[in-house]
């Protein structure tokens, strides 16, 4: 198995290279008679789109989706359901002053060492390019999971290099290119990505997701644990060096009597966990976080070796995003939805008959 793939009961494969003539995927196990049409996966496609602002990578795709079996007559069949997305805007000259050289911090080395060949157009099967078919299969777990379940799955960025929000309002996420949750702060944003992007570099980033209105209940107590998972998921995407769940890292620092998240007639009086507890689902928001890397791609001269190990200078020209994580929020989004979906119908399948526990926390 090449590990194209992921999920148990929804399984999403995906395919293409950046520089393809398609990028593509499947989605096997969604139940049938989910409404679903072409136009509902543009909105999500357009939040993860580079080319939107100045601040972006400026290669700008249609990303028309075409959906090519799984559906009929605007409802799922149960079948799977084939999406394709067709490349129009690649420019592979940009590359190819760099075919026979590693760049550093890039996959290169360890692609050309793993299968004796690259495709060194934009990266390839490791671009971020790929992750555009996961938020187009997101499209489909967003949904079932809001009509089946009434989860809502949203992110934001929450950290720009050193610069983090101070103050958080979910209505200003989506009203600005960063996926910012404080409006004051996007003129500050905005200069300080102009002033990066001058200077040839490139920073890292810190995004939050946040999945409201999960039962109780979902996820394994061993090796099918919800947090485990979603940290596979989230660890997949291109760029991502660290998850955290709930508090994460800062627990290090904190006392068992201020972590632990106890349990009151009128709810839970903390979130410290991140809405999971042994595995399981606790019905509170799951909180996960993901770290983005800087971008590699930079116009800083970096050393490096070509193909014949002789030492080179590497200038990485193109299109380029000085912080992958600016447009990020929607991937992130995406592989909490599958996760939970996934869970869910394994759960139903495992444990449908069990019904509803008390107490029940708010």
């Amino acid at each position: 198995m090449s590990s194209n793939s992921f999920g148990k009961l929804l399984t999403v494969t995906t395919f293409g290279e950046s520089h393809g003539p398609a990028i593509g995927c499947v989605v096997d196990g969604c139940p049938p008679g989910l409404a679903i049409e072409a136009s509902e996966f543009a909105p999500d496609l357009q939040r993860r789109a580079t080319g939107k602002s100045r601040y972006t990578s400026q290669r700008r795709e249609a990303d028309e989706v075409e959906i090519l079996s799984g559906v009929y007559e605007g409802v799922t069949t149960g079948t799977p359901i084939a999406l394709l997305i067709r490349n129009t805007d690649a420019r592979s000259k940009d590359y190819a002053e760099i075919a026979r050289t590693f760049r550093p911090g890039h996959a290169d080395y360890t692609y050309w060492h793993k299968y004796g060949v690259r495709d060194p157009r934009g990266g390839g099967r490791s671009s971020a390019r790929e992750t555009t078919m996961r938020v187009a299969a997101a499209v489909i777990a967003k949904k079932w999971l809001a009509e089946h379940h009434g989860i809502r799955v949203r992110g934001h960025l929450s950290a720009l290099g050193e610069l983090t929000p101070r103050a958080f309002d979910w209505d200003a996420v989506e009203d600005n290119p960063f996926f910012w949750p404080d409006a004051a702060m996007v003129a500050e944003l905005e200069q300080y990505i102009t002033a990066l992007r001058k200077s040839g570099d490139s920073v890292g980033a810190r995004i939050d997701v946040v999945a409201e209105g999960v039962p109780p209940g979902w996820g394994e107590p061993i090796y099918g644990k919800l947090d485990a998972e979603l940290a596979a998921a989230l660890m997949s995407i291109n760029a991502v060096k660290g998850v955290e769940i709930g508090d994460g890292f800062a627990a290090v620092a904190q006392k068992g009597s201020e972590h632990r998240d106890e349990l009151t007639a009128d709810g839970f009086t903390s979130n410290h966990a991140g809405g999971i507890l042994g595995g399981i689902s606790s019905g509170q928001d799951v909180r996960a976080s993901i770290v983005l890397k800087p971008t590699s791609s930079i116009l800083i001269p970096g050393r490096s070796l070509d193909v014949d190990g002789e030492p080179t200078e590497v200038v990485t020209k193109g299109r380029h995003d000085p912080c992958v994580g600016i447009r990020a929020t929607p991937i992130a989004e995406a592989m909490v939805a599958l996760v939970l979906m996934d869970q869910a119908l394994r759960h139903r399948a495992q444990c449908g008959d069990v019904g509803a526990m008390t107490p029940r926390i708010a």
